[in-house]
This record gives structure tokens, C-alpha cells and sequence, in this order.
């Protein structure tokens, strides 16, 4: 592609992208295509020779669109956000035409630094103490599995990568029923085992039991097993359960474990201090995991990975052959020592241009309607006589369920809360997502899209209403 053709085909990129955004709640919020309908329009092998701009971007807004789940609609009120605020899909061209590999300080020394900045700018937005570090992993599930990995070194002694698990005690890790099944993942992939992830129960407040916790780390190790680490749960993803931070976190500390605070999603709006006894005792944590790439709105993939004491996380991940060392120059830091991926993409970029474009308290009133209408909907389906709020809000995530007058068969309800889900689906007015809670289907609401607005609520609660009236007629 000469110069004045990749100017021409960016103007015409940036062109389409912004009348996207500009049209975006026109389209149905879920794909409405059968499975394997992009497929069928997609060459079934790749071309010999070179196809013109002008069709392969024909192509892509005929094809690819129609089969997009669109995420930045504001009427997206499934799993948890994936923001992409405007400003910072700026940052995200700008770092795409950079296109730099950011491993180490020297293969770009203004991607690392900038990312420590950043990393700072969120511990200062969120009231964590200055003695928490940090990094931007591509997703909490990385970060859950580099804390894990860290709890497997300390109680090793740091001889787990070095002599692998063969011959050692076997692991524990804590973490409560309600806790994302990235944690057991993680197991999976440290080489721990799934059997070694010991499930806590849960209050009638949903949150781990702490009673349980000590006595099942003092079973374990009247077993000859060596518990690990504890995970800690602050809005989960199913209905937003949140463990008690501090006396978990206490718990831990007494007992030699490593503690790692899952605040994915949570985590975001504790840039609202109002918020953040939420997560009560957090200065107690080892380790914290937040997503500004759920509900600040950083696009995909930016999440932000504190730690107390890098030495661990460090002394755990990282792995320095010759063609990685940077010599001449002291006190720098390489972020790829401190994750899984060697090859790193400039996150921090869109962070800047995300918190200076909007201002900490433009996202604080964001998070805060979002909080408010979320309560509001909650109030409102509550009111009706078929309806039930199964659990109450947290921060802008509740759960409810149909329940026609005179039905109270368990299974039927299941069936007809299915239905409605589906239903809703299909019309596309609104997205919505189901979870399982306490053995019942439910139906998750989270609110979150950046750019929603009031009256996306109020098509909400119509659409939902609406569509119960006609379900299982």
C-alpha cells in the first residue's frame, strides 16, 4: 500500500467508525444471525493474488457488521461492560500505527514509563497506599494466574518453576462458591489441580465464611497438605458477591497466606469514594486485580494488576536469556518480567488519553448514573406483582426473576424465565444474560455501556415487561 493509500483508507476507516458510534443503537445489541452465516460469506480458501482496498472494505461493512454483538450500544446490559470510550479508541489507532512490541524499557522506553504513570494514576484514583505497584496485564485472568503462580513460588520457597510440582506437597488455594471460574482456571494452568481449589461457602450476605476458611486451612494442613494462598471476591460476576476484605484478608496474614482481591469489575468504581467499603481492609491485600477495560473505558484488553511486592511477582514470572538484557542502564523496569506475555501492546497509552480526556470526576459521574439507574430499574420491576428481585443491587448489578401469579413450580419457572431471556434476545431492543443462583435460573442486569443514558433504562424495563406479557402464551 503506497503512503497516500493508507492516508485515503484511514480517513475512510475513521470515517465509517464514527458514524458506527454515531448509529450504534440503531442495530439489534445481539447478533441476530443463525450460526454459520459468516462463514458461508467468507472465502473458503485464501486468495493467490491480491484483492483491491475498495473490496475488501466493501466486504467488511456487508459482512461483518451484521454479525457483531455490539458492545458499545447503550442498551448492553449483559455479562459486564467492555468499554471503548471514544477518546481512547483515538489512543488505540495511534498505538495500532505506532506498533511497537513493548517487552522492555529499551524497546520503548515511553510505553514503559508511561505505564508506570498510569499504573500510579489508577492506585491514586482508587485510595490504594503508595506501597502498591504495578502493571497492565492483558486480562484478569492473567493477573489472577500470575497471583496464583506467586502463591505456588512463596509456599515453595521459589522452587516450583525451577524443580517443577513432582515430589512437592500438594497446594491449597481458598476462594469462595461465588467466586469466577477464571480462579479455577488458574489451577488448571499453575499445574495445582482442580482439587486443590477448596471451595469456602457463602453467607446469607453471599460473602466467603470465615469460620469455614480457618477450618479448612487447619484440615488441610492436619493432612500433610500446605495451603497456599486465599482468593478474595469483590463483586463477583454471577450477582456481584463480595467477601469481607479485611477479615479474610486477616485471616490470611495469621495463617502465612498469600491473599489475591478478584475486583475485576468492582474495582472501577472505586474511584468513587462513596463506593470503596466495598472493599473495606483492601491496604490488607497482597495482590488486586481491576478491569479499566470493563467500566472506565479503556478498550480491550487493559487490566490493572497491583501488587504489594513486585520482588514476588518478579522473582516468579520473570525469565532473562541474553537477547533480554538491557545493559547501561540502572533502576529501569522491563513489564514483561512481570506477566506471562514477552510481546506487550501499549495499554498505557489509552489510559492517558482516558483519564485526561474525561476527567477522574467525568468517570465518577458515569459509574455513579450507572449505580443510580441500575437501583432505579431494580425498584421498578420490584413493584410489579409477576416480578421478583432475587438479589439486590450491587453497585449497578442485580438479579430478578418472572414469576407469574400462581405458579410456583420450580422447574416451570426455570422454563419461563428461559424463555423471556430468549425472547428478549431475539427482539435485540436490549441484551441481557441468565446465571444460576442457589440452584434457580435467574436473569442478570448490569448496567455499564458508557454512553447510555436514562432513557436507555426506561427501554429496558419496557422491554422486559413487555416481553414477560407474552411469554408462555
Amino acid at each position: 500500500m503506497k503512503p497516500n493509500d493508507f492516508r485515503y483508507w484511514l480517513e475512510k476507516a475513521s470515517a465509517w467508525s464514527a458514524e458506527y458510534r454515531d448509529t450504534v443503537q440503531t442495530h439489534p445489541v445481539r447478533s441476530q444471525l443463525a450460526p454459520g452465516t459468516i462463514t458461508k460469506a467468507i472465502d473458503q480458501s485464501p486468495p493467490e493474488d491480491a484483492h483491491s482496498m475498495e473490496t475488501i472494505f466493501d466486504d467488511f461493512k456487508e459482512i461483518i457488521p451484521p454479525g457483531m454483538t455490539h458492545w458499545q450500544h447503550p442498551r448492553f446490559f449483559a455479562y459486564f461492560p467492555s468499554n471503548a470510550a471514544p477518546a481512547a479508541v483515538v489512543a488505540e489507532l495511534l498505538a495500532t500505527a505506532i506498533g511497537a512490541q513493548c517487552m522492555l524499557w529499551q524497546t520503548s522506553p515511553a510505553a514503559t514509563e508511561l505505564e508506570v504513570c498510569m499504573v500510579d494514576w489508577l492506585r491514586q484514583a482508587t485510595g490504594l497506599p503508595e506501597e502498591f505497584k504495578g502493571v497492565l496485564q492483558d486480562t484478569a485472568s492473567s493477573a489472577t494466574l500470575c497471583a496464583i503462580l506467586t502463591m505456588r513460588e512463596l509456599a515453595l520457597d521459589f522452587q516450583g518453576n525451577q524443580k517443577g510440582l513432582f515430589g512437592m506437597p500438594p497446594l491449597r488455594v481458598y476462594a469462595s462458591t461465588r467466586t469466577h471460574s477464571s480462579i479455577d482456571k488458574a489451577m488448571w494452568v499453575a499445574g495445582l489441580g482442580q482439587d486443590n481449589l477448596v471451595k469456602i461457602g457463602t453467607d446469607e450476605s453471599y460473602a466467603m465464611k470465615p469460620d469455614e476458611l480457618r477450618e479448612m486451612i487447619a484440615r488441610d494442613r492436619k493432612n500433610g497438605l500446605k495451603p497456599a494462598g486465599v482468593i478474595v471476591c469483590v463483586g463477583g460476576t454471577s450477582i456481584g458477591a463480595t467477601d469481607n476484605v479485611r477479615e479474610i484478608c486477616n485471616i490470611a496474614k495469621e495463617e502465612g497466606l498469600y491473599t489475591h482481591v478478584d475486583a475485576a469489575w468492582a474495582g472501577s468504581a472505586m474511584i468513587c469514594p462513596e463506593y470503596r467499603d466495598l472493599w473495606e481492609g483492601i491496604e490488607l491485600a497482597d495482590s488486586i486485580v481491576l478491569n479499566p477495560h470493563k467500566w472506565l473505558g479503556a478498550p480491550m484488553e487493559c487490566s490493572t494488576h497491583f501488587v504489594k511486592d513486585p520482588e514476588a511477582l518478579v522473582r516468579t514470572m520473570a525469565i532473562q536469556p541474553e537477547y533480554l538484557k538491557t545493559y547501561g542502564q540502572d533502576g529501569i523496569i522491563n513489564f514483561s518480567e512481570w506477566g506471562l506475555q514477552l510481546g506487550r501492546r501499549f495499554r498505557a497509552l489509552k489510559l492517558w488519553f482516558l483519564i485526561r480526556a474525561y476527567g477522574l470526576e467525568g468517570l465518577r459521574q458515569r459509574i455513579r448514573n450507572h449505580v443510580n439507574w441500575s437501583q432505579e430499574l431494580a425498584d421498578k420491576l420490584a413493584e410489579e406483582n409477576d416480578f421478583e428481585i432475587i438479589t439486590a443491587p450491587v453497585l449497578s448489578l442485580f438479579s430478578f426473576r418472572y414469576h407469574p401469579i400462581g405458579c410456583n413450580d420450580e422447574a416451570e419457572l426455570d422454563r419461563l424465565n428461559l424463555e423471556l431471556i430468549t425472547r428478549i434476545n431475539d427482539e435485540g431492543n436490549i441484551y441481557l444474560t441468565q446465571t444460576i443462583h442457589d440452584g434457580k435460573m435467574v436473569i442478570r442486569f448490569v448496567a455499564g455501556q458508557f454512553d447510555m443514558q436514562r432513557s436507555d433504562i426506561e427501554e429496558a424495563y419496557q422491554s422486559i415487561v413487555c416481553s414477560a406479557r407474552t411469554t408462555g402464551s
